[in-house]
């Protein structure tokens, strides 16, 4: 019989993590025993199991295996991390472990390791650092060099997934994941400030991820004055969101329709065209705030508050603006060195760089994605980012509605 023995600890009954074991068991036709289980007394007391997982075959438990060691199953008998070298740049080893965006250990010469920058889809290198200590990183397949020792299978890894808050839940309900527009939006929007107001208040940063239908629903002013008076540390966004923004800044329209009156304007279609080449024209956007050209807008704010922005080009863009990244790779770089400095990520109105997003953030963060669309947060979530609020709703009365509870 192909068996092996599992161990389960923590919050492991209020978290679900039990339970979704042998969901996970039974669902892949493997078979369980619980051979000891340790239930806490109290609210603060952790509880312990120890599960033998059984299957037809090697290759059906070792699926069901890799499956629990994403929601933090170990195995029973410890042994160290297996270490493969890459055999060329961009190309990791076969069975090698790929990463999830939950807290990740690994048991290297006797040492559990923590995995730094951790991110899901991505291998685990274990190398030494600038003082010669041994560290284990996370790095996507595409930073891979030829000769990285690489981790593989699934033996000296322990994961340690989001547990229930002890406390009050709050807006962040622990794993509440449903998609739904019948949810009582004023207080969710309210939880939301609340938030926002204390991470900032404990030195916290946060993200803005915005589409251009921040700019579309007349909602532009209200995200600069969220930059303008510090709620926001970062923005990412694609051309389209610079581009609008700018053209609102300069024409009061947005694709051409006035952003106050709602009517099209004359020729209007013409005008996101104009914004890019007076940009252009500048230089880049820093230097069209500069030269007087720019003088409002979400990019002037963060022009004039040092807030730094990623513009990730796609191929459908126009222009694109000077400072849009064209090369998605670099621009995906970017945008992790300044993921790992937020604890907080409101995703506002854009699939793509929501999800872009959501796949390089840890667990540990704080997110919030909104859009009117239910499949946008649905895919978010199926594409592993569980620890994502979501509000179905409009733009144009989420923005406004948040803004007065923050000026409260």
């Amino acid at each position: 019989m192909n068996q092996r023995e599992i161990e389960l600890f923590g919050h492991i009954i209020d978290s679900l993590i039990l339970p979704k074991t042998l969901d996970i068991i039974m669902d892949q036709g493997g078979d369980f025993k619980i051979i000891d289980l340790n239930v806490g007394k109290r609210k603060s007391d952790v509880s312990r199991a120890k599960i033998i997982v059984s299957a037809d075959s090697p290759s059906l438990l070792n699926q069901i295996l890799d499956e629990l060691s994403e929601i933090g199953a170990t195995i029973s008998a410890i042994e160290e991390v297996d270490l493969v070298a890459s055999p060329k740049d961009k190309v990791a080893p076969e069975n090698f472990y790929s990463t999830t965006n939950h807290v990740t250990h690994v048991l290297h010469k006797g040492n559990w390791l923590l995995v730094e920058n951790i991110e899901m889809d991505c291998m685990v290198v274990i190398e030494s650092d600038e003082n010669n200590n041994t560290k284990a990183s996370c790095k996507p397949i595409g930073r891979i060099c030829k000769g990285d020792l690489i981790v593989v299978g699934r033996e000296g890894i322990r994961v340690t997934p989001p547990e229930r808050p002890r406390g009050k839940q709050g807006v962040f309900e622990f794993m509440n994941s449903e998609v739904s527009s019948e949810k009582p939006l004023m207080s969710i929007i309210e939880n939301i400030a609340s938030e926002i107001k204390e991470v900032k208040s404990k030195g916290g940063k946060i993200a803005i991820v915005g589409g251009p239908a921040i700019v579309h629903t007349g909602s532009a002013d209200l995200m600069a004055k969220m930059i303008k008076e510090g709620y926001i540390d970062f923005v990412f966004a694609g051309n389209a969101l610079a581009t609008h923004d700018i053209e609102n800044a300069l024409y009061g329209t947005s694709l051409g329709v006035c952003v106050k009156t709602g009517e099209v304007v004359s020729r209007g279609h013409t005008h996101h065209m104009r914004a890019i080449n007076t940009i252009n024209a500048s230089g880049s956007i820093k230097e069209a705030v500069n030269d007087g050209t720019l003088k409002s807008g979400i990019m002037y704010e963060c022009i004039k508050n040092d807030v730094p922005f990623v513009l990730a080009g796609s191929i459908r863009d126009d222009g694109p603006l000077p400072d849009v990244i064209t090369n998605v790779i670099e621009a995906q770089e970017l945008m992790r060195e300044y993921a790992r400095e937020v604890d907080m990520v409101i995703m506002i109105a854009t699939m793509l760089h929501s999800i872009a997003t959501g796949n390089i953030l840890p667990s540990r963060v704080k997110s919030v994605c909104v859009d009117i669309n239910p499949a946008t947060v649905t895919k978010l979530a199926d594409r592993g980012s569980a620890q994502v609020l979501s509000v179905v709703t409009d733009i144009g009365a989420f923005l406004p509605t948040l803004y007065r509870e923050l000026d409260k």
